[in-house]
């Protein structure tokens, strides 16, 4: 059976929050319809695109759609037209269909924020943009809200943290609707090399550490982050980012808090997280993260669960 899935679609939405979804259900082939709905026939993207022929909000939605509120560009801004304010009020009206769990909500970015003007994430688990915390929790005292996370689940209300983690959340809502061989195939598809879970954090290794400026580090990360499973030594590292061993080691202590061999053994960790959520094996997930045996990985996962 084809799921509808409508767009709210407010000006200043944040293009990739409405087309990253968008593409990526698409690509599950009949699996769901898209249609796109709001109080403008058209509305401008924080990218300067236009986009048109959208729908007016209908009375009322089919129960067992899906319906997806993206984030705009400045939530300041374009949470406070009068467009929003329709917007707020139409979901207002529906929201006995969402608390029914007639309806699955889907929040990404700071499209939560928009649905906690309507009320509709008191006493609800939930999620945001990082930079967007704060204003959520002001937007709704009520909200149990999980922080570095990609995406929440609770009671049918969906909530997903920045821009690309929109795209995580629509491949997660596939492999659950639609099973985790249509996810997978749509995720090659893509060339999404891996679909991350609910349980990930918003700030990975791949990007936690990279608040810093200093070039060299940069190229050691760069070296790392490229093959985390080449059993790359301090030396060759250093050689790479163009200074000595000895003085990588004091860079990444002073800039990063953390030492070169810990940081790629969190890169490796990372990597076979992510292969053993997809299915394989602790052994063959281990190999594939650059450990030597399952044993090795399980002895590196117990120790950064210290």
């Amino acid at each position: 059976m084809t799921i509808p899935v409508w767009f709210i679609t407010l000006p200043g939405i944040m293009a990739l929050d409405l087309t990253g979804p968008a593409e990526t259900l698409k690509l599950a082939g009949d699996a769901f319809s898209l249609r796109y709905i709001g109080p403008d026939e058209s509305v401008l993207t924080s990218t300067g695109m236009s986009i048109s022929r959208i729908e007016p909000l209908p009375e009322t939605l089919p129960v067992g759609s899906l319906l997806v509120i993206p984030g705009v560009s400045d939530s300041s801004l374009w949470f406070d037209t009068p467009q929003a304010l329709a917007a707020r009020n139409w979901l207002l009206r529906i929201q006995p269909m969402i608390h029914a769990r007639q309806l699955t909500l889907v929040c990404i970015c700071s499209g939560s924020l928009l649905a906690a003007r309507a009320g509709l994430l008191n006493g609800v688990q939930c999620t945001t943009h990082h930079d967007v915390i704060a204003r959520l929790k002001a937007a709704e005292p009520g909200a149990i809200i999980k922080e570095n996370r990609i995406f929440v689940e609770d009671r049918a209300i969906w909530t997903s943290a920045g821009i690309t983690a929109g795209i995580d959340l629509s491949l997660h809502l596939i492999g659950h609707l639609c099973g985790s061989q249509v996810a997978l195939n749509v995720a090659r598809e893509m060339v999404v090399f891996f679909r991350r879970s609910g349980e990930d954090p918003q700030l990975s290794p791949w990007l936690r550490y990279r608040n810093h400026i200093h070039p060299a580090i940069h190229r050691a990360q760069d070296l790392m982050a490229q093959h985390p499973e080449q059993p790359w030594s301090l030396e060759e590292i250093a050689s790479c980012a163009h200074v000595s061993a000895r003085h990588l080691t004091r860079l990444f202590r002073q800039h990063l808090g953390i030492s070169v061999r810990d940081y790629h053994q969190q890169l490796r960790l990372t990597v076979a997280r992510q292969r053993l959520q997809q299915g394989e094996g602790s052994e063959r997930a281990a190999l594939s993260a650059g450990f030597s045996s399952s044993r090795q990985l399980r002895r590196a996962l117990e120790r950064w669960q210290e």
